[in-house]
């Protein structure tokens, strides 16, 4: 009988036996203990180190006892060590994407270290799955996401982060754009790092038809780490989460070529002895996926970007690495009409626009970083990485809307049902800008590693320097039927007679040149304690100086696991930690385009409490994960998002808190495919220290509202605090799912869906005063989905009589249909006003249903 399933079922069936008396608990109790105690010692350990072909450590290999739950993951050092039942024949695999998957059979006896190292072999091979589970992963509760799967999943972004929006903690409110907020924070309180270098993304995109590509191209990916928070010291300060990505090391020469009907691309790869590269270059337009909006007219998109990944061995111990980018998104639209339909069943109204103008706008982003690793000894790492971003953007647009608001006809038996029967409104917009951004960051780090025998020592510090040169020209128009709104006031405050007087809005007109340098570093410690290793402890500390605002801060995190010995497959962690997040630019520019240097960093002070518990059902792996958290947040920037536009008012007069909980279910529901399913609970909230407002009274005690006259006029006035208020990412509930099938007889037809359900996220009319932000979108809820056809498996090659044929790995092509249901899910809102001052709030509804064709070829 297998050990290790004796120590899964006795804690079980023993509770369960009646005993005639209560005195016989205690023993029964104590035979329990020592037979899960004693079973739980009929283990050994198999331990080394992997290799690639040319004689390399070989970090995130996989290794796992087949048919058995858990594993492990080489560290940097390409070393590992697995625990296993004892007395018993099992098979040991080491895998890793791009080379062949090597067993060995052992059989150890209890107690046992075996020692068992590997050098990998070029290729690849169809063997029986085996799902791995990191162990390091798993105590420092961080999701390991196959870079496969994000292959097929259909998104009409194209983007690599796509795969996040079905991960717990993570909302990603447009299928447009690569952006996402966790948590209850915002779209810049996200860190992503890409073989050790930080991204950076542009700054003035206000919606997701501007953004273009994002900077991770999926070919070229090896391992994807994601922590939704309480992560270590060694990631930097942002406030919410981390997505750390590496990309791949090749050893031999390879490509794909795949296009669609909202772009394409290329990317090639290749080694020698010491030399291997990746290049990739991308082109999109999703002038297709637009054209499917509310807004008719004339759009021409193009993005375009390339990559390259390159890097030397200079030695068996030091090597030398490059990445690059350079990116350059173009979007043009010439607005022609629109027309929304919004409201209630008693009150349906429909907005109509007939545009003039266009809209031209220009991202161009270039980054370069260059690492040097070098390995004194096999327990030292010392990397030294250089890298510069630089970003030039520009925004123009004249667009000139004449708009009628009408409301429709209610009545279901009526011939004019649908139709227009009283007019609301009509009026003119106007939007004008010229806005120009440029922006030069530059870093120098060493980061370090000593490696022990149970314990692990990291250390960085690095320095960095910003520049940043703004120009802003922006406003806008509302006239109603002649009318200029808002209505200019009288000195009192009151509202004056109707006027002719021009009064623009939301106007922007600054010029700023503004540098900054910063020093931050940390150092974080990790320890197994334990003779099994059932603890592991990572403590850290970081701080972070920033010259602009002389301010200081430094704190702890710590991080801690535990798997308990009456079921080794089940591991409770916990975290807790400082996390500031100094201003970068943004958060610096107020709503009227004015910088205040002083603001100072914003801090979240985390408290994760969860596990997971991997569980044999069905006969296959699965994998339940679920985190409580709390989040303390002090110093807080107040912001507006309106779209992708994250608007602050610079200062720092805020604090709130963020807690929710976050659950997971991954594993084969299909066997030999992955799927999961992700559901999130979240309350933030919020409390301006300088918010209030005054509720107004008549002389008969009634409340009145701005827009009243003389005859109704204000006689007495009752000064209000708002208090705690949603912050606006407070998302309550989120519920998402990735679901892979196939066709039993046909496995080479496949299914692949994702399902994304989010309750509705507050929103209120323009202006300083979050007290009025007490509206919420509707739900969103969105399912896309895509059907594949593989004509060439690489698992599974066949041998062609055309030479040509043969180099190609793998050929597959899928169609794919976004927003299946045809839900109109709501970005952002327009607002329009009448001649009485009346507003109403017009959404601006996402992409419809579309249908897309992919093809995808790997040689």
């Amino acid at each position: 009988m297998n050990p290790r399933r004796m120590t899964f079922s006795l804690p079980v069936y023993i509770p369960l036996l009646k005993f005639p008396s209560r005195n016989i608990y205690l023993p029964a109790l104590l035979l329990m203990a020592c037979a899960s105690a004693s079973l739980a010692q009929q283990t050994g350990t198999v331990y080394g180190v992997v290799k690639d072909p040319s004689g390399l450590p070989k970090a995130n290999v996989n290794v796992a006892a087949v048919g058995l739950p858990g594993g492990a993951a080489t560290d940097d050092r390409g070393a590992y060590s697995l625990e296993v039942p004892a007395q018993t024949d099992i098979t040991i695999a080491f895998s890793h994407l791009g080379f062949q998957m090597q067993r060995v059979s052992v059989r150890l006896r209890a107690g046992e270290r075996r020692e068992l190292n590997r050098q990998l072999s070029a290729g690849e091979e169809n063997l029986p799955t085996v799902v791995v589970s990191d162990e390091r992963s798993r105590e420092a509760g961080i999701i390991r996401i196959d870079p496969r799967t994000i292959e097929a999943i259909p998104t009409p972004s194209g983007s690599f982060e796509s795969v996040l929006k079905t991960l717990p903690g993570v909302n990603m409110p447009s299928e447009l754009s690569s952006q996402y907020f966790v948590r209850g924070g915002n779209y810049d309180e996200n860190l992503v790092y890409v073989n050790d270098f930080e991204i950076y993304r542009p700054l003035l995109v206000r919606s997701g038809q501007q953004e273009g590509l994002s900077f991770i191209h999926p070919e070229m990916v090896n391992a994807v780490n994601f922590s939704a928070g309480g992560f270590a010291a060694e990631y930097g300060d942002k406030l919410s989460s981390v997505l750390d990505v590496s990309y791949r090391k090749p050893d031999k020469f390879g490509g794909t070529v795949y296009g669609s009907l909202l772009g394409g691309g290329l990317h090639l790869e290749g080694a020698s002895k010491r030399f291997s590269y990746l290049t990739g270059v991308r082109y999109k337009s999703n002038q297709y996926l637009l054209n499917s909006l509310e807004t008719k007219g004339e759009y021409k998109p193009s993005f375009l970007d390339f990559q390259s990944s390159l890097n030397y061995r200079i030695s068996d111990r030091t090597s030398m690495a490059f990445l690059g980018h350079y990116a350059r998104n173009k979007y043009r639209v010439v607005p022609e009409t629109r027309e929304t339909e919004f409201g209630t069943i008693n009150e349906a109204l429909r907005l109509t626009i007939y545009f003039d103008g266009q809209e031209v706008d220009q991202f161009e982003t270039g980054m370069g970083g260059i690492s040097l690793t070098h390995f004194p000894t096999d327990s030292l790492k010392l990397k030294f990485l250089a890298s510069a971003f630089r970003t030039v953007e520009s925004e123009s647009f004249d667009i000139l809307g004449q708009y009628f608001l009408d409301e429709l006809e209610r009545d279901l038996g009526s011939d004019e049902f649908g139709e227009s029967v009283a007019s609301r409104g009509v009026g003119s917009l106007l939007d004008h800008a010229r806005n120009e951004l440029s922006a030069d960051v530059y870093n120098f780090e060493h980061r370090g590693a000593l490696y022990g025998y149970r314990s692990e020592l990291n250390w960085g510090i690095k320095y960095q320097h910003e520049a940043f040169d703004d120009e802003l020209r922006e406003w806008s128009y509302v006239d109603s039927a002649g009318y200029s709104l808002p209505h200019p006031r009288d000195q009192a405050g009151q509202p004056g007679p109707y006027s002719q007087q021009i009064e623009l809005q939301d106007v922007l007109r600054t010029d700023i040149s503004l540098t900054n340098e910063r020093v931050h570093g940390f150092v974080n410690y990790n320890r197994l304690l334990g003779t099994e290793r059932r603890v592991s402890v990572t403590a850290g500390w970081r701080a972070h100086y920033a010259a602009l605002n002389g301010e200081l801060v430094t704190g702890p995190r710590l991080l801690f696991s535990y798997k308990p010995p009456w079921r080794r497959n089940l591991v409770f962690r916990g975290a807790a930690g400082y996390y500031y997040q100094p201003p970068f630019y943004r958060e610096l520019r107020n709503l009227e385009g004015g910088i205040n240097p002083d603001v100072k960093a914003q801090r979240s002070i985390h408290f994760v409490a969860g596990g997971d518990y991997q569980f044999l059902a069905f006969g296959r792996e699965f994998k339940l994960v679920s985190e409580f958290y709390y989040k303390k947040l002090d110093n807080l920037v107040p912001y507006k998002v309106e779209n992708l536009r994250v608007r602050y008012f610079a200062a720092n007069n805020s604090s709130g808190y963020a807690t929710g909980a976050d659950f997971r279910v991954n594993g084969e529901f299909v066997p030999g495919t992955e799927s999961w399913i992700s559901l999130s609970i979240l309350k933030t909230e919020e409390n301006l220290s300088d918010d209030f407002y005054y509720d107004y009274y008549n002389a008969s005690g009634e409340k009145i509202y701005p827009g009243y006259t003389a005859d109704n006029a204000a006689t007495d006035s009752l000064l209000r605090f708002p208090g705690n208020l949603p912050r606006p990412t407070d998302q309550r509930v989120t519920f998402s799912m990735f679901f892979q099938d196939y066709i039993p007889r046909f496995p080479s037809w496949k299914m692949h869906m994702t399902l994304v359900f989010g309750t509705g996220l507050p929103f209120g009319p323009p202006g300083n005063d979050k007290y009025q932000d007490v509206f919420r979108v509707p739900y969103y809820r969105r399912v896309d989905i895509g059907f594949s056809k593989t004509f060439i498996d690489e698992d599974n090659p066949r041998q062609s009589r055309l030479k040509w044929a043969n180099r190609i790995r793998s050929l597959w092509v899928s169609l794919e249909v976004f927003n299946l249901l045809q839900v109109n899910n709501t970005i952002s809102y327009i607002w329009i006003s009448d001649i009485t001052n009346r507003s109403y709030a017009v959404p601006n509804f996402l992409s419809a249903r579309t249908i897309n064709l992919r093809v995808n070829m790997r040689f």
